[in-house]
């Protein structure tokens, strides 16, 4: 296959979801062979469903979708499904194959060593670590050695050590490669090129360079478009005012006036549909329950895995309101397994002062009831002070349309399941605030907003990021090394 040969194409693609919400519209790109390509677009821009249509699991509504004969496309996703979660590695690798593979083991341990990673094959899904099971999930797309590479956010969960081993990977790959991430930096190592979906135009806009050459040139493209559009529309007002002083001079002159008012439609037919920056969640607050003090969480002991087996570590650590603690360690090493046992009092060794309401974010949202609208989900843990005013306010603060405030949480993106996580610790007012990886499929231009709304939080906190940029932040009073 030839470096400049076309292997994917987009013709006039269109696809919306039960005619409620459109993602593509008219649509065309096309990608070459070897290439490596960062798809971007804001939460719920459809980046996802856009590999969906690749792969054939969704079909265009209408255009077509050429994809080389014999061409083969591999996906790792952002997320295990529960039923996933309950295979063995084994399993969960054998699924991949439509026959009986008799060197399977093998090629998972292959695959496996791409991406630094060692597991026993019989152990399920379910026992490792978020961190540990994006590694699973790219390693399933690995082995079945894709001409095509879809990665849908695989640094998220992924530590430090994680993301230096894919982004190596991601240098040396020769086939081609399509990345959906919010990491600038990760992605600016690698990328060739560009597609932004807008949201707006239901378009996918095409760049060749790398990621920040891309967002610079579509940055100055905006500003020139500006620019041309305001002297645009100087000009269609200058001729609808001339035209208003002939017409009222009447005559011959209506004649004048007319083709005045038809000049200024010419300037405003020849204004250019400028994209729409990506919005921005409004800055918030989470606010503090009310009247607590004293110590709110006491933790004397706490157990990590080691060898996939529960240590226990013997630590005095008492927290009072407004101190917040960062917890550190590689994948794999409990967090997340600590985390949960905390929020919901069953950690042994740790003790929550009674009366205390716990706000928890989970890295994989498994605390929302998919099955819910988003308006019932928001109502099950506002405040009793809270009137649905109050709790749409909030949800507008965070892109909660209202169309999508009647969707079911199950429908929503990963960045939008996210947002309403965010939403409802706001409308809760925790006295503990438990955070693991909350920057997980969060469009970059809403992080800085996130992490001052925790930097003021009043609160006592517990936080768990791989992202140093984020933590960065945050005002940090003490850190617990796992590790």
């Amino acid at each position: 296959m030839t470096r400049n040969e076309t292997i994917l194409r987009f013709d006039n693609v269109s696809f919306d979801f039960e005619g409620k919400c459109k993602i593509l519209e008219e649509s065309s790109f096309s990608l070459r062979a070897h290439s490596r390509i960062t798809l971007m677009g804001q939460n719920g821009a459809g980046k996802s469903t856009i590999f969906k249509l690749i792969t054939d699991e969704l079909q265009p509504e209408h255009g077509e979708i050429h994809v080389n004969q014999g061409f083969t496309v591999a996906t790792a996703k952002q997320v295990i499904t529960p039923a996933e979660k309950e295979l063995t590695v084994r399993e969960f690798f054998g699924q991949h194959f439509d026959e009986k593979t008799y060197d399977l083991d093998r090629r998972i341990t292959d695959a496996l060593e791409v991406v630094n990673f060692r597991a026993p094959l019989e152990r399920h899904v379910k026992t490792f670590s978020g961190g540990q099971q994006a590694r699973l999930l790219l390693a399933s797309a690995l082995i079945q050695d894709p001409d095509l590479l879809l990665l849908d956010e695989p640094t998220n969960n992924l530590d430090k050590e994680g993301i230096e081993h894919l982004t190596e990977f991601l240098v040396n790959y020769h086939n081609t490669c399509i990345v959906i991430s919010h990491d600038a930096d990760f992605l600016n190592i690698f990328t060739d090129g560009v597609l932004y979906l807008d949201v707006h135009k239901h378009k996918v806009e095409q760049y060749v360079g790398d990621y920040y050459k891309v967002v610079a040139e579509i940055t100055k493209r905006i500003e020139k478009e500006n620019t041309g559009n305001a002297r645009l529309a100087k000009e269609a007002k200058a001729k609808k005012e001339q035209a208003g002083v002939f017409a009222n001079k009447g005559g011959k002159l209506r004649a004048v006036a007319k083709k005045m008012r038809e000049a200024a439609q010419d300037f405003e037919d020849n204004k250019v549909e400028v994209r729409r920056e990506d919005k921005t969640i409004k800055k918030f607050t989470i606010p503090c329950q009310d009247e607590i003090g004293g110590t709110i969480l006491r933790i004397e002991s706490f157990s990590v895995i080691k060898n996939y087996e529960p240590v226990t570590k013997v630590k005095q650590i008492w927290m009072n309101k407004n101190e917040h603690l960062l917890l550190r360690g590689p994948n794999g090493i409990g967090k997340s397994t600590l985390l949960e046992a905390l929020a919901s009092g069953k950690a042994e060794g740790a003790k929550i002062s009674k009366g205390i309401t716990v706000g928890y974010y989970r890295q994989d949202f498994s605390t929302l009831d998919f099955a819910h609208t988003v308006i019932e989900s928001l109502k099950d843990v506002a405040h009793r002070d809270a009137s649905e005013q109050d709790i749409r306010a909030v949800a507008a603060g965070f892109l909660i349309t209202n169309d999508m405030i009647k969707t079911k949480v199950g429908q929503l993106s990963e960045g939008q399941k996210g947002l309403v996580s965010f939403a409802r610790l706001v409308l809760q007012r925790p006295g503990l605030l438990i955070l693991d990886e909350p920057t997980n499929h969060i469009n970059f231009r809403h992080i800085p907003i996130i992490a001052a709304a925790l930097d003021a939080y009043q609160g006592t906190m517990i936080l768990v990021s791989h992202v140093p940029e984020f933590v960065e932040q945050i005002r940090i009073d003490g850190t617990l090394d796992l590790g």
